[in-house]
């Protein structure tokens, strides 16, 4: 009535087939990328401190750079605040852009991993590397 030696072995090429794609992804995934903080700026600062903490800003950089955009076109307010006697601008040339001057290092290398296109550059000039 059952044909054993059919079943099985299509049960076997089955559940392979099902699970090739999960296990060729674990063999050949690229690991997470570290964002490179090795700048001239940064490496001469004695305090490596960003305008927020490290957590918020890799997780949250596009929506402070959004926040920034609204209150710099929209409202006028270009300062962002003083930070350990640093005063610091809404500006992603000036602020963020002058300590990861490294762009192809630092933004390319995780916008690439998680496949994100941020526009920043249709209006911003990128910087070149160094």
């Amino acid at each position: 009535m059952y044909d054993k030696s059919k079943i099985i072995p299509g049960l076997i090429i089955f559940v392979g087939l099902v699970t090739l794609p999960f296990l060729y992804n674990l063999v050949t995934a690229d690991f997470k990328p570290e964002a490179s903080l090795d700048t001239p700026v940064i490496n001469k600062m004695s305090k490596k401190q960003c305008v927020r903490s490290k957590d918020i800003m890799k997780t949250e950089h596009m929506k402070v750079l959004h926040e920034w955009r609204d209150s710099v076109v929209r409202h006028g307010e270009r300062e962002y605040g003083m930070i350990d006697e640093v005063k610091y601008e809404k500006s992603l040339q000036k602020t963020c852009m002058k300590c990861h001057s490294n762009k192809k290092d630092f933004c390319d290398r995780c916008h690439t991993y998680v496949d994100v296109k941020p526009y920043c550059w249709n209006c911003h000039i990128a910087p070149e590397g160094k």
